[in-house]
Formats: structure tokens, C-alpha cells, sequence
């Protein structure tokens, strides 16, 4: 597996080793020995997703307050997105900063999102089944959301506007500027 660190360096990218022949391919989607070794902290997902969505469907900006937060590994198993992870521990120096990666079924790509992060993505295939873990349980009273298209953040969705498509909830989310969000710490874990 090659592990890449994002311009904001809590935020990885991570690329496996895929073995293909006129048969098909294997790869492993995680090692929990060498994630931890390049991250430098243990995380114990307790809980794996899966979404099925069309072309110009965003889901996010979500993320979980504690004590359910979570930190996501996410990938796509069929079609592309453009997946986000925006800063939001307060006093971090890439606050309000974003990530965003291209996650599709051909680069095989998975990203990991660290708590004190939304996590959102638009669907740019016709289709996309996305797939991740995570570290914590759902719970809906931890449970936020921010805009997004928040402009404070900023987030070049690179899609008209016009053609997404999103829930009412994420709608309706609050800004950054008024939504529940983390302290910065140093430590992740």
C-alpha cells in the first residue's frame, strides 16, 4: 500500500497494491498494521457503509460530535466522486481548509478522514457505490452537518449547481460560522 499525505497532513490518501490479470484483480483494501504504522495511532473500525447514488447526488458535509465521532476510511467500489474532508477543530492551522480527491473504481483510491472532519462527496458517474468504515457508532444526536457551499469553505464542487442534488437535511445545514465543532488537539486519539 502507498500512503500519500494531503496538504493537510491528517488527511491521507491511500493507494493499494492491485494484482490483475486477464481474469480480473486482488487487492487488499486495508492492513491495520500498516495504516497504523504510518499514522501513528491505533483506530478500530466497528462499522462498515455502503451508498448507492446517481450521477450529481452530494451527500455531506457530515460529520459526528463526541463522544461519537468518527474517523472514516472511505473508497469507491463502482463509478466516481469527488470526495471532501474539511477542517473544522478550531484553532487548527488548516481550520476551514479542504481536501478534495477524485475516489473512482478505476485509480482504486480510498481516502482517510480523521475525526474532527466533514466528509462529503458528489457522484460524477452515472451511478457510485461507496463504501467505508468507521471508528464509532452512528448516533443521531451527534449527528451535524455543514453547508456545501458554504463560501467561507469554499468548496470547488466542479459541478453546476443547478444539477445536484441533495436532501432537504443537507440543505438546511448550518455554516461553518454556526455549526457544533471540534476544539484543535494536537492529538487525534
Amino acid at each position: 500500500m502507498n500512503f500519500i499525505k494531503t496538504d493537510i497532513p491528517d488527511v491521507v490518501i491511500i493507494e493499494p497494491k492491485v494484482f490483475g490479470d486477464d481474469r480480473g484483480y486482488f487487492m487488499e483494501t486495508f492492513r491495520k498494521d500498516l495504516f497504523e504504522d504510518f499514522v501513528g495511532f491505533k483506530v478500530n473500525f466497528c462499522q462498515d457503509n455502503e451508498s448507492k447514488s446517481k450521477k450529481g447526488v452530494l451527500r455531506g458535509l457530515h460529520y459526528q460530535l463526541p463522544p461519537f465521532a468518527q474517523s472514516k476510511l472511505v473508497r469507491v467500489i463502482k463509478g466516481s466522486v469527488l470526495d471532501v474532508a474539511v477542517d473544522i477543530r478550531k484553532g487548527s492551522p488548516t481550520f476551514g481548509k479542504y481536501v478534495a480527491v477524485e475516489l473512482s473504481e478505476e485509480n482504486k483510491r480510498q481516502l482517510f478522514i480523521p475525526r474532527g472532519f466533514a466528509h462529503g462527496f458528489l457522484v460524477t458517474s452515472d451511478e457510485a457505490i461507496f463504501a467505508y468504515k468507521v471508528d464509532n457508532y452512528y448516533s443521531v444526536e451527534c449527528d451535524r452537518s455543514i453547508r456545501f457551499d458554504d463560501p467561507e469553505i469554499g468548496v470547488n464542487w466542479n459541478f453546476p449547481k443547478n444539477d445536484i442534488l441533495i436532501s432537504d437535511k443537507d440543505t438546511n445545514a448550518p455554516f461553518l460560522k454556526d455549526a457544533d465543532i471540534f476544539a484543535y488537539s494536537e492529538k487525534l486519539y
